[in-house]
């Protein structure tokens, strides 16, 4: 009996792999999604802010939303707070673990097939096809693959790709807000001694109950289990203690993310904001984008790696300029000191420099470059104004 030979196999189903399923399946092509877990979205390891733009673009279903976020709080090293808030939602905070299922669910439906408990070890690229092997000793042939697996994936090195060469680890936990207390916005922790870099967080999630976390360099476990301390001491949250989950970040995309008949998207190929380490919705994004090289690829029965290079030009012109502005600025923002963040919260409070953010309609949750632009154009007259 012939193998099975699948038009195009994607390696991971997380959202970008799903919906990358989807698109290709809704093209009439025969589709597989490789999932190395038991259960699609778990374990559960992000923290499931995604913004409104996000659904609007994709059409996505609500249903696994939590709450709407349309304001947050700001922290200084020192606990200066500057709150921003907007009239309309612009995120959601969802169950991600049934986000990634109504994704993965909506693809079946347009005919893809699942095979959860499917780790991909290896991808071998063949005159005519992709060959696909798992831990199990299985094999799946496709004449296309997709690449989808996270930062943690060796699949793309595998194929003479090269490694992420900046990149930051996450740690989370959830916690129980105190009784008594209340928390109904997004707490954002800036604290170079904490998260250098980057910033910690307190999300609510469902009643009483919240994710806290924070981005590091070296040693988050240590950081967040320091913080999470904090927030008990100061009667936050009832436990000091939590289960803390790891993650890592690429902060730049890869140089190249496609070879012959092979497209890397999302994390795997670096495609996640700088700023903010999310890549749900730059990742659906390129996904779409990569089912839209290889439906024309497909047209052409072409999949040598001249044809595939125009994912590369596509995805770097939709959010190229969002990924480098972004990158510089979190650079910048490395370089400042505790003493300078709080200067910064105090010029803000002194000259309504945050208020520019809150009465500005054209300043996104997702695109960050008109923030930055908007900020400079406003903040540099009225701090140098006598």
């Amino acid at each position: 009996m012939d193998k099975e030979l699948f038009d195009t196999i994607v390696i991971g189903a997380g959202p970008v792999g799903s919906y990358a399923a989807y698109q290709l399946a809704s093209y009439g092509y025969k589709v597989a999604a490789l999932e190395e877990h038991e259960r699609i979205g778990e374990p559960m390891q992000c923290t499931g802010i995604i913004g409104v733009e996000c659904f609007e673009r994709f059409q996505l279903s609500t249903g696994s939303v939590i709450r709407e976020a349309n304001s947050a709080k700001f922290f200084s090293p020192s606990g200066k707070i500057i709150r921003l808030q907007s009239e309309r939602p612009q995120a959601y905070i969802v169950d991600r673990s049934a986000f990634d299922r109504q994704l993965a669910d909506v693809a079946v439906a347009q005919g893809a097939k699942y095979f959860t408990s499917c780790k991909a070890d290896s991808i071998e690229i063949m005159a005519d096809r992709v060959r696909t092997s798992t831990g199990t000793g299985e094999t799946f042939d496709s004449r296309t693959a997709v690449i989808a697996s996270g930062f943690y994936s060796k699949l793309a090195q595998k194929l003479g790709m090269e490694k992420f060469r900046d990149f930051i680890t996450g740690a989370q936990a959830e916690v129980t807000i105190k009784e008594g207390n209340t928390l109904d916005e997004i707490e954002i922790y800036f604290d170079q001694v904490l998260a250098h870099g980057f910033f910690a967080w307190l999300v609510p999630t469902a009643p009483q109950r919240a994710l806290v976390g924070l981005f590091s360099h070296k040693t988050p476990q240590k950081h967040l289990q320091t913080f999470i301390k904090t927030l008990y001491n100061k009667g936050r949250i009832a436990s000091p203690e939590g289960d803390i989950m790891h993650g890592g970040i690429p902060l730049k995309p890869l140089g190249k993310t496609y070879c012959k008949r092979v497209i890397l998207s999302g994390d795997a190929a670096g495609q996640v904001k700088p700023t903010t380490g999310g890549g749900v919705y730059y990742g659906m994004i390129c996904a779409q984008l990569a089912a839209d090289t290889l439906n024309a690829a497909f047209t052409k029965n072409d999949f040598s790696e001249r044809s595939l290079s125009s994912y590369q030009k596509a995805w770097q012109k939709e959010i190229g300029r969002e990924l480098r502005n972004g990158y510089y600025a979190r650079r910048i923002y490395e370089k400042f000191n505790n003493r300078i963040i709080d200067q910064l919260f105090d010029l803000s409070l002194r000259k309504g420099l945050h208020e520019i953010i809150n009465e500005s309609n054209d300043i996104s949750f997702d695109w960050h470059s008109r923030a930055f632009s908007e900020i400079i154009k406003q903040a540099v007259p009225r701090l140098f104004k006598p």
